[in-house]
This record gives C-alpha cells, structure tokens and sequence, in this order.
C-alpha cells in the first residue's frame, strides 16, 4: 500500500514551473497552488493581468489534490437551518452559486481542454439510520420546493440498484452532482494558466509580506516579488508555513483531518455489487463517510475517522486502519479487497462552516470550503479574480461577517473534545 494521495499518483507531475529565482514585479501575485489560486491565476492572466503564483510545496500538495473527488451540488448544511443563519435571499444565491461553480468546471474543462473523467454522476446522501431517514426527506422536499427541483427521494427498496449494502434506510437524490479525477483536472488548470502567460513558482513558501510603494513585496526562500494586490488562497494549509503573514486566517480557519483510502482495481462483478449506480455517497452521520468509484474502478472510501489536525504517514495509517474497517462493515464483501492507497489532508472549517471570500489585512481572499471545496473554488478563484481587478458584484459570500474564533492561532487545541461530541450524537441519533 501507498501512503500517497490516489490522486497525486496518476497525475503526471506539472513542468510549467519557474526554474529560477523568485523575482520580478506583478500586477497580482497568488499564494496557494490549489484549485481556487490557479483559476485565479488563470482568469487574472487570460484577462492580461500580469500575475504570479506562490505554492509553498507542489501544486495540489493541499486540500486540492488530497480530497474523495466529490463534485457535490448545494450547500451541505440543511437548507431550513441554512435560511436561519443565512437569510432567505443568501441562502438560496449561496444553493445556487454551488451549482453554478460545477456548471463552471464543465465550461472550463472544455474549455481547455482538459482531459479529467469529468461526469454528471449525481449523488447519493444516504440515512446511516433509520432515525435520519425522515429529517433528510423533509429537507429534500424544501430544497426540491424552493431552489433545486432536481432531487428526489429513494426509498430503501430503490436502493438495491444504487448501492450494493443493507447498512442505508433511504437517499436524497441530487442529480446535479459529478465527479472527476482531481489531479488530472488541477494539471489542466496549471498548464492552462501557464499559457494564457500567469508565471508559477513552486516549492516557494511565503515567509513575509511588507509594504513596498503602492503595493507589497512578498518574501521566499527563492527570492523575492513584489505586486500591487495579494490573493491569499491557502484554505486548512494557512497555518502550515510558521512565518507566512497569514494571521488573520489562522484566528479564524479551523484545520480539521480527512482521511481517504483506495482499494485496487474492482473487477466488474464487483463494482455490481458494491456501486452499481457510480454515484458519489455521502453518509448522514456527523463522523460519517463519503465514497466513489475511481475513474480505474477503484473504491475511494473517506472520511473524517479521527478529529486531528495531523496528516502524516503515522497519522493517515491510523486512520487508514478506521476506513477500512468502516468500509468493510459497509461493504461486507469487499474484506479482503486489497487497499492500494492511503492518504490524508486537511480541511479548512470555519465556525458555521460556510466559506469566506472578501479583502481583509491587505489581502483579497477565498477560503474556508469545510470540506466542499472541490465544486466552489472554482468559481471563488474567479471571485477573487474579479475582486483583484476591481469588480465586486460576483461574490456570493459579499458582507458575510467573519468573526475570530476565539483561543485560536493555527492550531486546534479542542478538536478531541469535538470529536467526543459529534460521535455523542451520532450514537444518541
């Protein structure tokens, strides 16, 4: 088994870095190589801004090339409780700005030509129990009545032909959903940034920022740039560089574990049996999990396993060991499947987990997906995009408050507590 991410593994590795030293003067520079900095990049560049972009490790080494490969329409909350924080009018623009950012991937992909499996495969979100069946068709019903009436409910008898378990009590059905392979389509992004002219810097931390005439220079270990706007787009990674001048995101971005194995390769008879719609499958508990099937055929199981904030081999075994025990309790038949990856991330959060995207401390920002970012960053890099140039009437996220979260700086000291708590719940349901 690979303690890499599935999706790293099958990419070909990008070649459009910058080779020498981080130098030069740039109308925008981006911090943050994953789906929302490149389409920043590449929006900015196709529109003839002159823009850089700083990873700190590789291209996709965050939340980006690390996730279950979900492409999942709507907001994740329950929408009733989304209106109730939100507000009838945001909550439904904020629905919907969720599905325009997928419809936004499938124009780009054309677009560009990108080369990622992309399919409108719908998705599953499916009652671990029988408690939950009722509560998740009532907010199937309101999200069908007032913003997305392509859904539909599925009895447990109309699972039979979706899902190969008895562990589900029902599904709500959202036919806007798809997946696609993650690297391949973060490639396709890279490789079209670089040629509408976006100049990217890899292995290239932000070590500090200052003030420099009308604008700033930012400082690596590579040398050093200077641009009149900086786009912060690191998400749950914001906390990984000690000295990066980010701490106004370390304050407010909650970094939380996910965690995804892959098994082999399933022969036929086993896809039959174990996903026989090729549907993405989000599970109703609060620790619960998410799963697909690889472009190859593989079953990519995830999930939260353990509230950590550490993904490193010793952590993603560990972790790897919960999956797969969740995966074969699921999925009784797939026991002795072997499991060719195994891998870990993390997931930026914010305190009511909806994402963040605006200016503050100098910076134009976009952050804070809490574990959907796959389908919204995409659309918030062309958010951030506009923002950088001076167009403010795109952002689905415009004037929503962002409190601190108090006691935090980058690390969070009390996620064992919340674990204790959401799995509290999860058995009292």
């Amino acid at each position: 088994m690979k303690f890499a991410s599935y999706w790293h593994d099958t990419t070909p590795a990008f070649s459009g870095a910058q080779a020498g030293a981080v130098e030069g003067r740039y109308d925008v520079v981006v911090i943050g190589g994953g789906f929302t900095g490149l389409n920043a990049a590449r929006k900015l560049a196709r529109e003839g801004v002159r823009v850089a972009l700083l990873e700190a490790a590789h291209l996709g080494a965050g939340g980006s090339g690390r996730n279950g490969g979900h492409l999942n329409n709507g907001i994740a909350h329950g929408y009733a409780d989304a209106k109730a924080h939100l507000g009838n009018d945001r909550a439904r623009h904020l629905y919907r700005a969720y599905d325009r950012s997928i419809d936004m991937i499938e124009d780009l992909i054309a677009e560009e030509g990108i080369a990622c499996d992309f399919r409108r495969a719908g998705k599953l979100k499916l009652a671990s129990k029988p408690s939950h069946a009722a509560g998740l068709r009532a907010n199937q019903e309101l999200v069908a009545r007032e913003v997305d009436p392509a859904t539909r409910w599925l009895d447990r008898a109309e699972l039979e032909g979706e899902v190969g378990s008895q562990s589900f009590h029902g599904a709500a059905f959202f036919e806007k959903s798809a997946m696609m392979h993650m690297g391949r389509y973060l490639s396709g992004l890279a490789d079209a940034a670089v040629r509408h002219g976006a100049d990217i810097w890899e292995q290239a931390p932000v070590t500090g920022r200052r003030k420099a005439g009308s604008g700033w220079q930012l400082d690596t270990p590579r040398g050093s740039l200077e641009a009149e706007t900086v786009i912060a787009a690191t998400g749950g990674y914001s906390a990984q560089v000690p000295k990066a001048p980010l701490g106004y995101f370390r304050k407010r971005i909650i970094p939380v574990g996910s965690f995804v194995i892959a098994t082999r390769p399933l022969a036929d008879s086993e896809v039959t049996a174990t996903l026989p719609g090729n549907r993405t499958c989000v599970t109703s508990l609060n620790i619960g999990n998410y799963f697909r099937l690889s472009p190859d055929k593989r079953l990519i199981f995830g999930g939260r396993a353990r509230f950590s904030a550490r993904s490193d081999q010793q952590s993603d075994a560990r972790s790897g060991d919960i999956l797969r025990a969740a995966m074969t309790g699921v999925f009784p038949h797939l026991a002795r499947v072997e499991v060719d990856y195994c891998w870990g991330g993390l997931v930026g959060m914010t305190r009511d987990r909806f994402p963040r995207a605006g200016e503050a401390d100098g910076m134009v920002y976009g952050m804070g997906y809490s574990g959907h970012g796959a389908q919204m960053s995409t659309l918030l890099g062309q958010v951030l995009a506009d923002l950088a140039m001076g167009r403010r009437d795109t952002n689905p996220l415009d004037g929503l408050d962002w409190p601190a979260v108090p006691a935090l700086n980058g690390k969070p000291w009390f996620l064992p507590l919340a674990g204790l708590w959401f799995g509290l719940k999860d058995r009292l349901s």
